[in-house]
This record gives C-alpha cells, structure tokens and sequence, in this order.
C-alpha cells in the first residue's frame, strides 16, 4: 500500500512539474547602431551610412541608414566613426607576463600566480577590441578555466580557443633546460605551460589527455624555439610520424591543432601530417610555402614582438643566448612574411601576446602593411581569416546577420592609417558594451 502511495504522489510530483506553463522571458533587448562607415570584413572596402541592428548577443540585420528607428529605440550614435568586427588574434598566451624572462621565475610561480595574470591580460585584450583570442599555451588548465568563467559572466575578457600545454620532446622549446639533473618543479613540472611527450604513444595519450580537459585546440611544438634554453629555432622536435599522430588524434576528436615551427623542416614535416596551422613559420623556404597553398595551411606569423624582445625584454633579463637567437630570426620572419604572402599562402594574424604586454596586440597591423599587405587585408587576416583558422566563421570575424555582435569602432579610417587600430575607442561583445570613449555611454561592469 505504501508503495502505490509513494507511486502515485511521484507521478501526481511528474504531473504538476510537466503540467506548468513555461516562465515567461522578456525580449531580447534591441540596440540601433548608426554607422558612419563599416568595414564588415566580407570584402576589402569600407560602407558608409549604415545602421547595424543589434538583438541580445547577435546582429539582427545591416541596413542603410535610411531604414526606419522605430521611436524611443536605444541608438549608439557611430556616425562619425569606422566599425569593424571585433578583432581576432590567434596566437596569444593570456597567463604570460612580458616582464619575466629570467628562467629562475620557473621555479618561483605557481598555477596560482599564472591565473591572476590571466585575469588582468583577459581584460586588458578586450578592451584593446580583440574580442576572440585563441590561446595556444598555458599552463595546465588554464585557458579552459579562463574561458569557462569569462562565458558564465564572471570575469570579463575575450572569446577564448583554448589550449592546454604545449606538447614538446624532452629536451626541446618546452622543456626546462640548462639546468642539473638534480633539479626538480615539484608536482606539477609543466605548470609553466608546456608537456613532455616522446613517441607516438605518448603523443597520443598526451592529446587525449588535454582533450578530457577540454581544450578546444591542440599545440605542439615542431622545431626548437627562441625563447628557450639549450636549442635551437631550427632543429625540427618530432618526426613525421609523431606530428601525423597528433593531427589525427585531434582531429578524430573534432579539434584543431596548432604546430610552432620556426625551421623548414619542421614547418614541411606539420604540413605534411595535416597540421592546421604554423605558428611563426619564420625560416620557411619556398618549397614550405608552396606546400602550405597546396594543403590550405595557414600561416601565423608574429611579425611584431621582435621590436619588444630586442628592446624591452632584455631590461627584464632575457638572457643574452635568447636575444641572439631573435636577431637571428626576427628579421628573416618578417622578410618570409612577406614571401609567402605574395605566394598565396593563407594567413591569418596572431601576435604571441605575452611575449609582449597584452593589449599591445594591434601593434602588429603596422608590420603587416610595411612587408606587402594592405591595411584591409591586414584586417582581414584578424578576422574574416582568423575566424576561418580556428572554426568560428559562423558566429565572428564579419558583420552579418546571425554572428554575434562583437563590434570594435574607431575615429579614423582604419584603411588610410592601419595604426588607428591600436587606439580602439568602443568595443562591444555579445550585445553588451565594455568600451566607449567615442560617444562616452556607460559601459558594462562585472558585478
């Protein structure tokens, strides 16, 4: 008896609950931005006189400006500025500062110390107008948590792509060199963002680990790098046959993945074994770049931090054995730069923020334009592009209706002076504005 009563008062508790009528839920609010100009990034030209309808986090519709306001619509007057899509940048590491080089700070940080730097440098992006990131190299799991809570709302900062560490051979970019054998991180050796995996086994169960975790893209490291001790930028890491192990262990689990390479080889053997993408790429040869059209990777090359490293850095302590490997490679990047533009290969615009100070990345525009783009293509490599490379085409990197209503604005015309972007003066994302000094509305807080 008792357990038809039970029986009946679940069922009678199933009932009420299907039985209730949905919550109500207000209209999404609607935002008129009149436009001056826009740049929407499906071509290489500006419009003029355009009102951008904003509903919730997405763009409702671009119209002429001569489409009806309804009355007592809220409009955010752009007349006398340039909107852009919210810029991307592809290569940045969030939990990195650009004021710590001495590799002893190896030993003095802790994952901790890395999230409050995260934070800082998330928010500091965003208001730069980089309103995606894909970060491609923090420590364990700091991207993903970073991300997860800038999308709950509580924190602000960018749209991330997150990886995990990057995966690196012992003894290479990635690993802790020079040091005795004798010397020990504690618990967690790669809390400084980097993994040690040799072989194909390792290899793989390193990628299935980071995926567990949830990183939306993978790095590995193809060659040797400038910012590390004991090797060398052009000494290829992993054979063939490890790199073609990680790109399809990635890609079986839907996800992208990302090899820094500066050297020919390295670069030749990643996409070979159908890496999405070369970071840096800065000692590629001819063969590399036509192989890079021929397969549809893209190039991300950091064309600007070389001017930070040279200069600032060495006020920080980069060690002498790290600026002799910039001024090797440095120059040689931004001269391949321009080749395999001119070759055809796809390239999208990534800066290695922390190498430098985050929110510095528009910086990066100027080199661009100075070795062989336009301003316009420039741009689009930071967001028609960059969308494309990191899978997000259908939500960013353009103004159209149905991606979300992530808009950066100006006061110049970006395609005369590509340097007006590193003074962004309004940022929106999602809906929601976190900067205007264009016409001085309130912006959003984080509660």
């Amino acid at each position: 008896m008792r357990i038809a009563t039970k029986l009946f008062f679940l069922l009678f508790s199933i009932t009420c609950v299907f039985a209730q009528p949905p919550k109500p839920q207000s209209a999404p609010k609607t935002i008129y931005i009149h436009a001056g100009h826009i740049f929407d990034a499906t071509s290489e030209s500006l419009r003029d006189n355009v009102v951008i309808v904003v509903e919730g986090d997405r763009i409702k519709s671009v119209a002429p400006a001569s489409t009806a306001i309804p009355a007592g619509s809220t409009v955010i007057d752009l007349s006398h500025a340039t909107v852009l899509p919210g810029l991307i940048d592809c290569h940045t590491h969030l939990a990195f500062r650009a004021d710590r080089y001495d590799p002893i700070n190896y030993f003095k940080e802790t994952p901790f110390t890395h999230g409050f730097t995260a934070v800082r440098n998330a928010h500091s992006t965003l208001l730069a107008g980089f309103t995606t990131v894909r970060d491609v190299g923090s420590p364990p799991f700091a991207a993903v948590d970073l991300r997860n809570a800038i999308n709950e709302g509580s924190i602000s900062g960018p749209r991330i792509v997150a990886s995990g560490p990057g995966i690196s051979i012992t003894g290479g970019h990635g690993d802790i060199n020079g040091f005795s054998p004798e010397t020990h991180v504690g618990l967690f050796p790669e809390h400084r963002g980097y993994q040690i995996a040799d072989g194909v086994d390792q290899v793989r169960e390193t990628i299935r680990a980071q995926i567990k975790y949830g990183v939306d893209v993978v790095k590995i490291l193809a060659t040797g790098g400038v910012l590390s001790q004991g090797d060398s930028p052009g000494a290829p890491q992993y054979t063939f046959e490890e790199l073609k192990t990680a790109a399809d262990e990635a890609h079986a689990a839907g996800r992208k993945i990302a090899a820094h390479a500066h050297g020919a080889e390295g670069i030749r053997r990643a996409i070979l074994a159908g890496i999405d993408s070369i970071e840096h790429a800065s000692l590629a040869n001819e063969e590399d770049m036509q192989l890079a059209k021929q397969h549809g990777t893209y190039f991300v090359m950091d064309i600007y931090n070389d001017d930070y490293i040279l200069g600032k850095a060495i006020e920080f302590g980069l060690p002498q054995e790290n600026v002799n490997k910039e001024k090797m490679v440095g120059r040689l990047q931004r001269e391949n730069f321009e080749k395999a533009f001119k070759a055809g290969v796809k390239m999208a615009f990534g800066t290695d923020a922390g190498v430098y100070p985050h929110g510095d990345n528009a910086k990066q525009f100027k080199y661009m334009v100075q070795f062989g783009m336009s301003p316009a293509q420039a741009i689009r490599a930071a967001t028609f592009n960059a969308a494309d490379l990191i899978g997000r085409s259908k939500d960013v990197g353009t103004i159209e209706a149905g991606k979300y209503a992530d808009l950066i604005a100006v006061s110049a015309d970006p395609l005369q002076d590509v340097r007006s972007l590193e003074n962004v003066g309004f940022v929106m994302k999602g809906g929601t504005i976190y900067k205007d000094k264009i016409t001085n509305g309130p912006v959003a807080t984080i509660e």
